[in-house]
């Protein structure tokens, strides 16, 4: 079923839209939450927190790409989540990881709640991933997106670990000194 129907039908509060969502979308977002995740369980229950807060999320929102917002709602909610105390008993080293990644440019001498709003910043992202190649954009995003481990993303390209490890260094490194040079930082 189209997109725009199963919207339609969540706008008309018809649970038939829930159905076809689940139909369409589970592999996806299930992808994305045990990348995050690292358990099948968890990840069968944020399934389920997905479905429920589409429902719950439309309307009044109205998404205008129906895959991009289950992705980001199953991203939000693994999140969360892995930041409760029993996902990270359960390990979730990998996260740690990527958080310790990202640290560099996400923390500054300044608040970046306080300068800027999320969306701008987020929008600054947006142009900088236009600036650069489709390989880097897709490493950046399988990384820092769904949330996937090194040896994934290099058995997707075809690249050796060291080398999606030092594209990822020098892609966060162009985002660094961008997100510096605009004053985000």
């Amino acid at each position: 079923m189209e997109d725009h129907k199963i919207i339609e039908m969540y706008l008309q509060r018809d649970e038939n839209a829930v159905v076809q969502t689940e139909q369409k979308y589970t592999k996806y977002c299930r992808t994305i939450a045990v990348h995050i995740q690292h358990n099948p369980e968890d990840a069968d229950e944020t399934l389920n927190d997905t479905w429920l807060a589409a429902w719950n999320s439309i309307p009044p929102h109205i998404p205008q790409c129906l895959k991009t917002f289950l992705g980001k709602l199953t991203r939000n909610i693994s999140l969360n989540r892995v930041r409760s105390e029993n996902t990270l008993k359960r390990g979730s080293a990998e996260m740690r990881v990527i958080f310790d990644e990202v640290n560099e440019w996400l923390l500054s001498s300044q608040n970046i709640e306080e300068e800027v709003s999320e969306q701008e910043l987020a929008n600054e992202i947006d142009l900088f991933l236009d600036s650069i190649s489709d390989t880097e954009r897709n490493v950046f995003v399988r990384r820092y997106w769904y949330m996937q481990s090194i040896v994934e993303i290099a058995e997707a390209h075809n690249f050796s670990e060291s080398k999606v490890k030092s594209m990822l260094f020098r892609i966060r490194k162009k985002l660094f000194m961008r997100l510096k040079k605009e004053n985000y930082l």
